[in-house]
């Protein structure tokens, strides 16, 4: 025989098995900046960076002079008894987020004064002060610079360090 339970009994939940609640509303507001990133890269035919793929690269010239074997990365022009240049590539390579700016230049400046030696990007002369290097250039790959670093036949033997500062300001 079958049992009818009435539907009162199955819709009644006692009111002490209902759990107490609260709600809310979290509101998120949030102001998108553009924003570029630079790194330096390896070029083709250059020296390997040290820190490549990052804004604090090192490019280890390693052992020079005017006369002896050098990398092979390097190009040396040696000019008569005055000085010589040492010569390879490095890349920039810069990247933006949330910018419609088509390009960007650079500018490049010793960090140390160097009363021996002249140090270039390209055809630009460096000294302590911002130096345009380049500019309206493209974003996304990496764009060869060279750096050339002409040493004096007059110079004493000994090690040679400088810090350059590259500054890229979207256009």
């Amino acid at each position: 025989m079958t049992k009818i339970i009435p539907m009162a009994a199955l819709l009644v939940t006692p009111l002490c098995l209902m759990a107490d609640t609260s709600g809310g509303t979290l509101s998120v507001t949030a102001t998108v900046d553009s924003s570029i990133s630079m790194t330096f890269e390896t070029a083709g035919g250059g020296i390997s960076l040290t820190g490549a793929g990052t804004a604090t690269a090192t490019l280890p010239l390693g052992t020079v002079s005017a006369y002896e074997s050098i990398n092979g990365s390097i190009t040396r022009t040696v000019n008569g008894v005055t000085d010589y240049a040492l010569a390879t590539p490095f890349g920039v390579k810069v990247v933006k987020a949330n910018s419609a700016s088509s390009g960007y230049d650079v500018v490049a400046k010793l960090d140390n004064a160097d009363g021996v030696n002249v140090w270039k990007v390209g055809s630009t002369t460096l000294s302590t002060s911002d130096q345009s290097v380049a500019s309206s250039q493209a974003y996304g790959s990496a764009i060869s610079h060279t750096l050339t670093l002409t040493v004096p036949h007059s110079a004493a033997a000994g090690g040679i360090s400088n810090s350059i500062t590259f500054t890229v300001t979207s256009n």
